[in-house]
């Protein structure tokens, strides 16, 4: 009898999170669109679970932002405004560069640092390529994400991974989220250029324990997902690119 009172709220939690994952990507791709109403039992069987799990994936989604809860029940896919967007950025780069701080004033060991000096180096490889296929832009922002994740773990510090990966969840915050535009822009090579110097020396503070160095660093280095968003906007074909790129309003980036 334990053992099933155990295996029951691990087999709800698979549920909800099938669900939420399975939601998210209906909103992501264009499948519920911007403004529309969703309820638990329109999902139900697009979905292929219950009303229980359903319904804690819709919260959880609300909560990430993609969602909005609605007065009169339900909820509404959410639109986001161009401000949004560099608002949520934004976010994501003060805690970052919190992070990147906490690592330098605390420091490093040779040992914790080694996986973020082997991810520069691969990243180096990828930069180095030629071309602005989708094949590169895919390798970087694998990486990408891993050194971004294997930084803010040298913080050491459990409360402000929580909120990054809060930060993180925000509709387009992440590290990557306009990685991928710039395979079909001309200033990619520039750009990719740039993002990997910050890098560089966001490592190098850290390893000289220069704090604020490395917090406007990583500040500065968000800035540049701020700075793909502003040129996908000019472009459809380019915003295409972006998961979710239909739920974006642009009002006020030229």
């Amino acid at each position: 009898m334990a053992v099933a009172a155990e295996i029951e709220p691990e087999r709800s939690n698979s549920q909800t999170v099938r669900a939420q994952l399975a939601v998210r990507d209906l909103v992501l791709t264009g499948a519920l669109k911007a403004g529309e109403h969703v309820s638990e039992l329109s999902l139900v069987g697009r979905v292929g679970v219950s009303r229980t799990p359903v319904r804690a994936a819709l919260h959880r989604l609300a909560e990430e932002g993609l969602l909005e809860p609605r007065a009169a029940g339900g909820f509404t896919v959410k639109a986001f405004s161009d401000r949004d967007v560099l608002d949520s950025i934004e976010i994501r780069g003060v805690l970052e560069g919190l992070a990147a701080r906490l690592a330098a004033e605390r420091g490093v060991s040779l040992t914790a640092i080694a996986p973020l000096r082997r991810c520069l180096a691969e990243l180096d490889e990828v930069v180095r390529q030629t071309g602005r296929s989708v094949e590169i832009f895919s390798d970087y922002v694998a990486l990408n994400a891993r050194f971004h994740a294997v930084l803010v773990g040298l913080a050491d510090s459990r409360p402000l991974e929580r909120q990054i990966e809060r930060a993180v969840n925000l509709p387009f915050a992440s590290p990557s989220a306009f990685v991928m535009v710039q395979s079909t822009m001309p200033e990619a090579r520039t750009i990719l250029t740039i993002a990997q110097d910050h890098h560089r020396c966001v490592l190098d503070a850290i390893e000289q324990r220069e704090g604020a160095r490395a917090e406007s660093l990583m500040r500065e280095h968000s800035r540049l997902a701020s700075r793909n968003l502003a040129l996908a906007l000019r472009n459809q074909e380019t915003l295409d690119l972006v998961p979710g790129a239909a739920l974006i309003r642009s009002s006020s980036i030229a």
